[in-house]
């Protein structure tokens, strides 16, 4: 699928147009002045889908955030701290600085499509559709992404400024600041629940947002505050709606040629060989090793400690991950590309239902029900060709839950967020630098990345993080 390249800075009102094709995304064909746009159901369905496309963008799901979230965590190392700037390195090392380039980008294409995504709100009810399950279906997709995109920042950086209205003044925004994370999470709680009720339960169209994507990310904000009993509701439904199931085999996951399987609850679409190869994503050959393909670059790659600890019965071993004759690991989730290194064909999977069932069996045994976490958790260990837990008592089934993640969510961006959630991030991190020879700690300061030099430069009301 080709997808929108739109250059539309965040306070911009220049973009890049779409021929109306079927693909949701597509191919860029001219150049219109914004203020004359969206008038009519073509030109917002183009804009929609160019919101889609902004995920795509390096500084979201093209690159660096499935980065953001494992890097910082046991789960996964740079192989090369100071390649590249030192950009994952100081991530991996926790010697971030405030003008990081992953720090910026990841800041900067997060509040650019979160524009877009106002942009549309704010102009999609005064524009006739044919139908209006259409427009309400774009009006819960564009709430969808708006609050994946504010989720990732509100637990990146703390405190975020909060825009949920279309801008066109920037100077409307100087001088406010920093929105507290609790009034942050409102507007996602709140754009998740509105999108839930309109949402469709299924899509013609590959890449879409239905109801289901919208319920469990939903159910992972509860969860992260500790809301178990409606994240426990709304996992529940997803179960129940039927649309998603396990596969027989984890090597069918990630397989390019069964890209959007019923597993798969919401993934950011890439393409290998289309365009002059330049719709693919370059996660291939950012996140292979050194030597094993040519311009590998070594980063975020799974630790040599976790890899490790896969037992041999464990189908996700060589389904999931490989590893180096010299013993370095690395992700199969990323197939490689048959055109050009950075032409990399697989989806980003951003949400899917073995994580359903993971957050499932920990809300569960949370709330007392360590009975159906065990049921849970054994799905997906059954899955694996291993045998049910033997863990039974509470704390117990919160190890055990908390390493089958590790397994299952190896590379996908979690790790770092499980450990955030469960509030042991300094101490797992502090242990794991130990055991590692590293003289490296981190303290609670090291909990949220920098805001970006830039914002604190361009805005005085926006304080940067302690620490730096």
């Amino acid at each position: 699928m080709k997808k929108i390249q739109l250059i539309l800075p965040l306070l911009s009102s220049m973009l890049l147009l779409s021929a109306c094709e079927d693909n949701l995304f597509q191919e860029p064909q001219a150049s219109k002045v914004l203020s004359n746009f969206l008038r009519n159901e073509t030109e917002s369905e183009e804009y929609v889908n160019a919101v889609y496309a902004n995920l795509q963008a390096s500084g979201l799901y093209g690159l660096y955030l499935p980065a953001a979230g494992e890097i910082q965590s046991d789960n996964t190392f740079d192989e090369v701290p100071a390649n590249d700037d030192g950009i994952y390195g100081q991530l991996d090392q926790f010697t971030v600085i405030p003008s990081n380039g992953i720090v910026t980008a990841v800041w900067t294409q997060s509040y650019r499509a979160i524009q877009k995504a106002n942009v549309v709100l704010n102009r999609i009810g005064s524009i006739t559709y044919a139908t209006d399950a259409t427009r309400q279906s774009r009006i819960g997709e564009m709430k969808f992404i708006r609050a994946l995109l504010y989720f990732n920042l509100v637990r990146l950086y703390g405190d975020v400024p909060l825009v949920t209205q279309e801008t066109t003044d920037p100077n409307a925004y100087f001088g406010q600041g920093r929105a507290a994370s609790s009034q942050v999470y409102d507007q996602i709680k709140k754009d998740l629940t509105e999108a839930i009720s309109v949402l469709p339960a299924t899509t013609s169209q590959p890449g879409r947002v239905v109801k289901t994507a919208a319920q469990t990310l939903l159910a992972k904000v509860y969860l992260t505050q500790k809301n178990y009993a409606d994240a426990q509701t709304l996992l529940q439904a997803v179960v129940s709606s039927g649309q998603h199931t396990l596969l027989s085999s984890p090597s069918d996951v990630f397989s390019i040629s069964n890209e959007n399987n019923k597993e798969i609850i919401f993934a950011v679409q890439f393409a290998s060989g289309v365009n002059g190869n330049t719709e693919g994503s370059t996660l291939f050959q950012q996140f292979s090793p050194s030597g094993t393909v040519s311009g590998a670059k070594g980063h975020n790659l799974p630790t040599k400690s976790l890899y490790a600890l896969y037992t041999s019965a464990d189908k996700r071993k060589s389904a999931y991950l490989t590893a180096t004759s010299s013993g370095t690991p690395w992700s199969k989730k990323f197939t490689q590309p048959t055109t050009v290194i950075t032409d990399g064909g697989s989806d980003v999977v951003v949400l899917r239902y073995a994580d359903v069932l993971l957050m499932l069996a920990e809300v569960q045994n949370e709330l007392g029900n360590t009975s159906g976490a065990a049921t849970n958790l054994n799905l997906i260990r059954t899955r694996a060709g291993l045998d049910n837990t033997t863990a039974t008592t509470q704390a117990d089934l919160r190890t055990a839950i908390d390493l089958e993640r590790r397994f299952e969510l190896v590379g996908e961006g979690h790790r770092w967020f499980d450990l955030l959630r469960s509030g042991n991030a300094v101490s797992v991190m502090n242990n794991w630098f130990a055991a590692n020879n590293s003289q490296i700690t981190i303290t609670t300061n090291s909990l949220l990345l920098p805001i970006p030099q830039s914002q604190v430069n361009t805005d005085p009301s926006i304080k940067q993080n302690p620490g730096y």
